[in-house]
């Protein structure tokens, strides 16, 4: 029997016939369980990480810790897409959080209507984090990363939960003709009710350990895996709410998604394993919960990057630079990637090559720019960090 699929956010056709009891087919689903003692002291010790963090955070001052903000939502919108192998324009997407928060990130540049909607999506998440989650509240992030209605090519139910008209949602991988299939996901008929159970619970998880209440939520809904796609995304930023209602802020400091794409390779053998197994997720459990861990270790990049970018600006705060100059040197401090030469630069700044050399040299003798070693042809610059 010919079915649909889902891959990467892409859908081709597949040979179905897979019989694997998953988790859903279990007698007792969805009565998950795990061992607390295994987990216990890992739970504590990556709540302590999370705490200090906040902590630094707030200790940073309202615009330092708008800036992170910023940074840190950039970095898991970008990251998120690409898990599902989309690649999403990061200045577009900075530039889209920045105006959604007020924010003066000066060169803003227009973004796309896809980015636009991840971005609505993972800020309706965060920030509005104590409102409920809601059939209609998914349905509306669902229909934010599909405005066309369809995912590449292939047009999609969005805004509803599929109907699987063109057979069972299978997870695969590989050439067409030797596919692998990793999960096939429950029947469409079943979806009103699983959903329903879901969200009862996600609003009402009794005294469940708040990050415990995340990697949870983040495994029963990709295993329910209700849309034609954009599921792996939505399970994402799910989590991202339930961490959010733990630390009682709608800013996020460090990222998950950005740490899963890091460990993409042991995210997926991980999900897959559990899927396939009982309901004892322990083993999920655990590898949340160290993934989170190192998303909160990772976040001292973050703040490195807030910090030496006020650090900058205190130095050259009395320098008449022009607008052209503190636009492209805000998108080098913010991360640029690649080297920047004169053409980059008059790209950056839609300007004359000629302009971008003066502006460049002017920067060399104020000390904000430097040579980089290579020369001729070649020649390109940075920042001079102190």
């Amino acid at each position: 029997m010919l079915a649909h699929a889902e891959n990467g956010g892409h859908y081709i056709r597949i040979i179905c016939g897979d019989n694997k009891m998953y988790l859903w087919k279990k007698p007792d689903w969805p009565a998950f369980t795990w061992d607390e003692k295994r987990l216990t002291r890992l739970v504590a010790e990556v709540s302590r990480e999370q705490g200090r963090l906040l902590g630094k955070m707030e200790a940073l001052g309202f615009e330092l810790r708008n800036e992170a903000h910023l940074q840190t939502l950039t970095e898991d919108v970008v990251k998120s897409s690409e898990i599902e192998g989309e690649k999403l324009e990061r200045e577009q997407v900075r530039s889209s959080i920045a105006r959604r928060m007020g924010m003066d990130a000066g060169g803003l540049v227009p973004a796309d209507r896809n980015v636009e909607g991840v971005v609505e999506l993972m800020l309706d998440a965060t920030g509005n984090y104590a409102d409920p989650l809601t059939e209609e509240r998914l349905f509306a992030w669902h229909a934010s990363l599909f405005p066309t209605g369809r995912s590449g090519m292939t047009r999609i139910r969005v805004g509803s939960w599929r109907d699987d008209s063109s057979g069972p949602m299978q997870v695969v991988s590989g050439p067409v003709g030797r596919e692998k299939v990793h999960y096939e996901a429950p029947p469409a008929e079943r979806l009103p009710d699983e959903m329903a159970k879901f969200l009862r619970w996600f609003e009402q998880p009794g005294d469940m350990d708040s990050l415990l209440i995340a990697g949870l939520a983040h495994l029963w809904f990709v295993t329910i895996h209700p849309f034609d796609d954009g599921n792996g995304r939505i399970a994402r930023a799910i989590a991202d709410m339930a961490l959010a209602r733990s630390e009682k802020t709608g800013q996020r400091f460090y990222s998950m998604s950005a740490q899963i794409r890091r460990e993409h390779k042991s995210y997926y053998k991980t999900l897959e394993r559990t899927q396939k197994d009982d309901l004892d997720i322990t083993g999920w459990q655990e590898w949340f919960l160290n993934c989170l861990g190192r998303a909160i270790e990772g976040a001292s990049q973050t703040l490195g990057m807030v910090l030496g970018k006020a650090h900058f600006w205190e130095r050259f705060a009395t320098e008449p630079l022009n607008e052209r100059q503190i636009n492209v040197l805000n998108r080098l401090l913010d991360g640029f990637e690649g080297k920047l030469t004169t053409s980059k630069w008059a790209k950056l700044a839609k300007c004359s090559q000629d302009t971008a050399y003066r502006d460049i040299l002017d920067l060399i003798e104020r000390g904000a720019l430097q040579k980089d070693a290579a020369g001729g042809r070649s020649t390109s610059y940075s920042l001079v960090t102190k």
